[in-house]
């Protein structure tokens, strides 16, 4: 069974990115107290992962109901693969998402992943193990291992709205892409899990207008194609 960090793990986790990076002092300082994210693992849990992207959360939870009363209350793989394509888009899925939803069920009925055994992988290994399925990219892998396995040391560095919270932190104009997110959080270990947690609560606070955010310079227009910024997992 996974450990996941507790509140007072999470506590002394924050204390040490302060003191380790000051540029985190204003997040921590305006971000509520919180505990670490969890959600349902297995194979269950990275195929809601897939169902949720790209949706609001009402319509996730709406859509995640018709997928188990589809499958009789049994999320296996065995009953998904029973399913065709178009049996499960009439729970609601894409038909993209229905296709992926057959990768990772037949993933772990060929043993290409071992959900009971992911945890004794490494953080590279477990993240290769599972972006080799089709359909799940680094930020579902990341944030799998994150949420399901209460992984601290991953940081989701394409995530866009960590991305912003950067930005905000460090009083940038340009929001860092995905490599330089990368970096900048590598002074963040091994707390870069807490860190991403602390910056999502800033972020969501922040839009949600709980939190005043000031003398942040206005964003520069973001080089290259677009990213539509997203409800934070």
């Amino acid at each position: 069974m996974p450990i996941r960090p507790t509140p007072e793990d999470v506590a002394a986790a924050r204390l040490a990115l302060v003191a380790a990076d000051p540029a985190l002092a204003r997040a921590h300082a305006a971000t509520p107290v919180f505990d670490w994210r969890v959600r349902e693992g297995g194979f269950s849990g990275l195929l809601r992962m897939i169902v949720d992207q790209q949706v609001s959360l009402a319509s996730a939870a709406a859509i995640w109901k018709r997928v188990e009363a589809g499958l009789e209350g049994a999320v296996t793989p065995e009953a998904v693969l029973a399913r065709d394509i178009e049996t499960l888009r009439g729970f609601g899925l894409s038909i993209q998402k229905a296709r992926y939803a057959h990768e990772i069920a037949r993933a772990q009925t060929e043993g290409r992943i071992d959900f009971g055994h992911l945890e004794r992988l490494s953080d590279p290994d477990a993240v290769a193990a599972l972006t080799a399925i089709k359909g799940v990219g680094r930020w579902t892998a990341e944030t799998f291992l994150m949420f399901c396995e209460g992984r601290s040391d991953l940081f989701p560095a394409g995530d866009v709205a960590l991305q912003e919270a950067m930005r905000w932190a460090d009083r940038a104009t340009l929001r860092p892409n995905e490599k330089a997110a990368c970096a900048r959080a590598e002074i963040w270990r091994p707390h870069r899990g807490v860190a991403a947690h602390l910056l999502w609560g800033w972020y969501g606070g922040v839009k949600r207008g709980e939190i005043a955010l000031e003398d942040i310079p206005q964003a520069a227009e973001p080089r290259g194609r677009g990213v539509r910024e997203k409800e934070t997992p």
